[in-house]
């Protein structure tokens, strides 16, 4: 496999999903257990830098993504967040999806996450920084190569499980 780049980052041991258009990868610093992000292949700094083709592929890689992630999170519900520039919180200039499996009672209590998303500002980056009970983002600790090519090669398999059961592949 060639190597893959998350903007400046080859994030290519991280990766446990790949599309003609998209790839999957496990987060250095996920919020939440299963936070993961969802990005074009070709860099590409806003959502509206992106093809009728590659906006398809995304989101539709999104939502199949999303089907393992709940079956193995137990997850109720999902965010999925894009932050499209700077301006609203993209620490990373290449287009991205956070996908966040969340359930019931789970650290983003009375659904702050929500809250964040549909605030006056939608910068889910500042607030998620201010807010008390989640940690701030320089308090939360990146995780080693080790543990993500760990979650990653899981969750590959994860998906070829769904793929295989579902008879469907991005």
């Amino acid at each position: 496999m060639p190597p893959i780049h998350f903007g400046p980052f080859n994030v290519t041991s991280q990766v446990f999903h790949t599309t003609k258009h998209s790839f999957a990868l496990v987060n250095l610093k996920p919020l939440l257990p299963g936070h993961i992000l969802v990005s074009p292949l070709a860099l590409k700094p806003h959502l509206s830098d992106l093809t009728k083709d590659e906006i398809s592929d995304l989101f539709l890689t999104v939502t199949r993504i999303q089907r393992t992630l709940k079956r193995v999170y137990k997850a109720d519900a999902f965010n999925v967040a894009v932050q499209d520039g700077e301006a609203a919180g993209q620490s990373v200039p290449h287009v991205h999806c956070h996908v966040i499996p969340r359930t019931k009672g789970d650290p983003g209590g009375d659904d702050k996450v929500h809250e964040w998303l549909e605030g006056e500002e939608g910068d889910v980056g500042k607030h998620q920084r201010e807010a008390a009970q989640w940690a701030k983002d320089e308090e939360r600790k990146p995780r080693s190569k080790e543990e993500m090519e760990k979650e990653a090669t899981w969750l590959k398999e994860e998906m070829a499980k769904d793929e295989k059961e579902h008879g469907e592949k991005l």
